[in-house]
């Protein structure tokens, strides 16, 4: 990846078992009825466009075993003139990571490997990882090996130790040195660079949102003998039927792919298409786990009512319900204190590349939505969630950067009500 695009991946927002709520047909007794009120949800999305935080928006609702609501708004390309539309094709940038984590996670219940597994059993490169330890008289750092071996449940949880691009530590500094997530690299040199990048913090010991998700990948495509994409084509998005949804998108697909608009002073720019040409169009030699596909609204609403549904979807078995409540349960343990920002957006933890929500939202402003959620967003300002409480599943997309999280707040509000609590927490 260029450093540019590293850059940006560093802002996408870019185990304590908490009991998960029934994924399928059964609705626990205290759950307030859930009533999705169409016209709150327009005037929602036409805010967004009026007031220039989003140049166009779409959103999709599935709940109780139907669509309750589709909506869009402004424009997936404004100097085109090109409306945002139900086939617009969009970036979802980090929502790639549930899909990647979904892929995995077939491999496992397959026998491929166990949770508490040290990485460098299949991943040699990644045996013997280096944690700073100060710096010496002239200020440089001290390395010291790590206090454990990294597990394949630290790469599904973000506490690895792994980096994300720049920031202000000697690691971060040697992530961008290394540059592992070049485009020109391929996922097996991508793993080699990863894993001479020391880690900020010792394994499991705090939670850092990072690159490995993309060691994910890696891992599914070492297990597998089958490359990434082909993988979860064959495995994921063909029995699903999202027919466009991928990485390596034909040319043919450009003109209905929404531009990206980054926001500044006020006012959104169209940015240059050359990131995302070179993504997803040219055929980039790297295939990240963490970011990249390209998807129509309802192809991930495919991929969303498969999780709802516990794993399967129209015949289609992708996982086992008992799995998917393994994803979507907090993974981790109350003496993690460093969470970088997570708090900031669920009340409650991370699963398996879901965020989960754990208590109800304790303050006004807080993100609307039922304990036993899970979901996660990507950079630019998309969102889904999986709300089993409720039966329901929610995709809202935008081209947006940098990340927004106030519009992922009004959409809460606008689906659930601005004083909604859902079900109460343990």
């Amino acid at each position: 990846m260029q450093r540019s695009m590293v850059t940006a991946l560093t802002g996408l927002v870019l185990a304590t078992a908490v009991p998960l709520p029934a994924l399928a047909q059964e609705r626990p007794p205290t759950v307030e009825a859930l009533h999705i009120d169409k016209a709150r949800i327009d005037r929602m999305l036409s805010a967004m466009v009026a007031d220039g935080r989003a140049v166009g928006v779409s959103a999709l609702i599935w709940k109780d075993g139907h669509e309750a609501y589709y909506g869009e708004r402004g424009f997936a390309d404004r100097e085109g003139g090109k409306p945002f539309r139900r086939d617009t094709l969009v970036q979802i940038w980090s929502m790639t990571k549930p899909v990647t984590g979904v892929a995995l996670m077939q491999l496992w219940e397959q026998g491929k490997f166990r949770l508490d597994d040290p990485l460098a059993r299949y991943l040699p490169d990644f045996a013997n990882p280096l944690v700073q330890d100060g710096t010496d008289k002239d200020g440089k750092p001290l390395w010291r090996a790590a206090s454990r071996p990294i597990t394949i449940r630290d790469i599904l949880r973000h506490t690895a130790g792994f980096a994300y691009g720049g920031g202000p530590t000697a690691a971060h500094a040697e992530f961008f040195g290394a540059d592992p997530l070049n485009l020109d690299n391929d996922l097996a040199k991508f793993g080699r660079r990863m894993a001479r990048v020391p880690l900020l913090s010792d394994p499991g010991a705090e939670w850092h949102y990072s690159a490995a998700v993309d060691v994910q990948a890696l891992l599914v495509e070492r297990l597998s003998g089958i490359k990434f994409a082909d993988y979860v084509r064959t495995h994921i998005f063909e029995p699903l039927k999202m027919r466009e949804a991928g990485w390596h998108q034909p040319m043919g697909r450009l003109p209905r792919l929404a531009a990206t608009y980054v926001k500044q002073n006020g006012k959104s720019a169209r940015q240059a298409d050359e990131m995302t040409r070179r993504v997803n169009f040219p055929g980039a030699r790297l295939t990240m786990g963490g970011a990249g596909i390209v998807a129509p609204i309802d192809d991930y609403m495919r991929f969303a009512r498969m999780l709802l549904n516990g794993g399967a979807l129209d015949g289609a078995r992708i996982l086992k319900p008992a799995t998917i409540r393994l994803m979507a349960t907090d993974q981790l343990d109350p003496a993690i204190k460093e969470r970088e920002w997570l708090p900031g957006k669920i009340d409650g933890g991370f699963g398996f590349d879901f965020a989960v929500r754990t208590a109800r939202p304790d303050k006004p402003e807080r993100n609307r939505g039922a304990v036993g959620e899970f979901f996660w967003d990507g950079m630019a300002s998309t969102l889904f969630w999986v709300d089993p409480a409720n039966r329901m599943a929610a995709v809202f997309f935008t081209q947006t950067i940098p990340f927004d999280g106030t519009l992922h707040t009004d959409i809460r509000k606008a689906v659930y009500g601005a004083d909604y609590l859902g079900p109460p927490g343990d």
